[in-house]
């Protein structure tokens, strides 16, 4: 026997171990994310321990756990996060609850400097989307939020 028929035959002895280890992260880093691919691929590393347990060479076990993992994510996987997000608030908050907020603008709007209120009562500092100024008065609407300041675009209607 040679060096490297006693090596395979030593990480094919042992596999099971390496199984073991991939499902735990697997799992520890499913708990940190809660996003279900990680529990996929948990689950298909348990298949390839199972197959591991049948006396299937490594190379084997590692191309169904694989494959295994492949499906559970394609299969399993979306049906879990809707159920998972079946009960969440349609309804936009904080920061993007103002993105396509209308206001006015309150004094003029540049790339440097301006003021804005909101529809919804707020008066934010505000800065133009483009070059193009936005005189005071103009109706304008809320593009995006950068820190504390409304970048907005004036609006025609």
């Amino acid at each position: 026997m040679n060096d490297a028929s006693v090596f395979i035959d030593l990480v094919g002895e042992w596999a099971w171990i390496g199984w073991l280890i991939l499902i735990a992260v697997f799992l520890v880093i499913e708990m940190l994310s809660l996003d279900f691919t990680f529990l996929m691929l948990g689950l298909g590393s348990a298949v390839g321990l199972l197959t591991g347990l049948f006396g299937l060479p490594v190379w084997a076990q590692l191309i169904i756990a694989a494959a295994a993992a492949a499906l559970f994510i394609l299969v399993l996987r979306p049906p879990l996060l809707k159920r998972l997000h079946r009960g969440e608030d349609p309804t936009k908050s904080n920061v993007d609850a103002l993105i396509g907020l209308r206001g006015t603008a309150l004094d003029e709007i540049t790339q440097i400097s301006g003021q804005a209120k909101l529809r919804n009562g707020d008066t934010w500092t505000a800065r133009s989307e483009s070059a193009i100024a936005i005189p005071s008065g103009a109706p304008v609407a809320v593009s995006a939020i950068n820190g504390a300041t409304a970048i907005v675009r004036p609006v025609n209607d």
